[in-house]
């Protein structure tokens, strides 16, 4: 009976590994753009640029929301 239980609780729990990777992949984009900032003086290099990279910002950001309400419900 308690194995059963834990059977069907484990099965209805949500995978919280993609979660982790979109923080992960977020934390890594923002390291990245924090170093390439700080070397360059020039840094975005182009009005387009700079509009490509706070689009990728904002997709990631919106992609680690998402994942975690996705876990949480």
């Amino acid at each position: 009976m308690i194995s059963s239980l834990l059977v069907l609780a484990s099965e209805t729990e949500k995978s919280e590994t993609p979660f982790f990777i979109a923080g992960i992949v977020f934390a890594a984009w923002a390291i990245a753009i924090g170093v390439t900032g700080l070397r360059s003086e020039s840094f975005p290099a182009s009005e387009s640029q700079g509009r490509a990279i706070t689009a990728v910002s904002v997709l990631l950001a919106a992609v680690c929301m998402a994942t975690a309400v996705y876990v949480a419900s």
